[in-house]
């Protein structure tokens, strides 16, 4: 993990720890390792599929995260997470002034060449085939110094995870310390879809207020809103739904209260305190 305040550098499974042990100490939460497929709406609430069982559940919250589609390159995946990245700004400092590869397919690579610029001079696009640049594109990236290659790839050779060199169809090898690409994703989880949720043209959830979706009770955190994807962001988004979805657990408690005393035609006198 990188750019997350006091745990810089943390592995996620140490994070995943840490938080819950913290979580251990309050018995109203129940941590349950299982996989859900289904969710539905009921009259009150919600039914979820978990595992083997289901739940009932007022609100529901969603941070499934999203799959990086990764190129069918030989050794790509293999080396993915450790000289291999999808975020510059999650790895990009590591690799500072050092030869990086950018790959992605027309804007997309445009995009990931530029977006390194900000760590290194040196700087070749691999786009895997024709690039389809105008003359304009070309340019801007001559001027920048980042060498274009449209060559396709082959493989990806590498030496315990660290990447040595990108090796292309017609025998070229061009020596890279590390390659950033940039690919379609998508979600990992359809209950979004299932619940009723709206999507915005990239494929991200709609949300508004709270991180509350157009689907009532339901809220989402994290990549798949696909905001900028970073895990202090999807954090800072679970907080927020987090306060949403007490904020309106506790105003439905507190007038489904007030309803039921009412109903029994109970004149409860105001209390109020005496002023100071």
């Amino acid at each position: 993990m990188h750019g997350f305040l006091s745990r810089d550098g943390m592995a996620p499974r140490q994070f995943a720890a840490v938080a819950q042990a913290e979580l251990a100490r309050y018995p109203s939460v129940v941590f349950e390792p299982v996989e859900v497929l289904q969710a539905a709406a009921i009259r009150e609430g919600f039914s979820v599929m978990a595992g083997a069982r289901t739940v009932r559940a007022r609100k529901v919250l969603i941070a499934t995260g999203l799959r990086d589609r990764v190129p069918p390159i030989d050794g790509f995946e293999t080396v993915f997470g450790s000289s291999v990245f999808q975020c510059p700004y999650c790895d990009g400092w590591e690799f500072r002034d050092r030869p990086l590869a950018a790959y992605g397919k027309r804007q997309r690579g445009l995009d990931m060449a530029r977006a390194l610029t900000a760590w290194s001079r040196d700087v070749v696009l691999c786009t895997d085939g024709a690039a389809g640049f105008s003359p304009q594109q070309l340019r801007e990236l001559a001027g920048n110094g980042i060498q274009l290659n449209e060559q396709r790839i082959q493989r990806l050779e590498h030496t315990g995870g660290s990447l040595r060199h990108v090796v292309f169809r017609d025998g070229t090898r061009l020596p890279r310390d590390a390659l950033f690409f940039d690919t379609r994703s998508e979600g990992q989880s359809d209950l979004a879809r299932q619940l009723g949720c709206t999507f915005n043209r990239q494929g991200g959830v709609l949300c508004g207020k709270y991180e509350a979706t157009a689907a009532p009770g339901v809220y989402v955190a994290g990549n798949i809103i696909r905001n900028v994807q970073l895990s202090i962001i999807a954090a800072a988004e679970g907080a927020n739904a987090a306060f949403g979805i007490n904020r309106a657990l506790t105003r439905e408690d507190y007038f489904n209260r007030a309803s039921a005393m009412c109903g029994k035609g109970a004149a409860l006198p105001l209390r109020r305190m005496p002023p100071r």
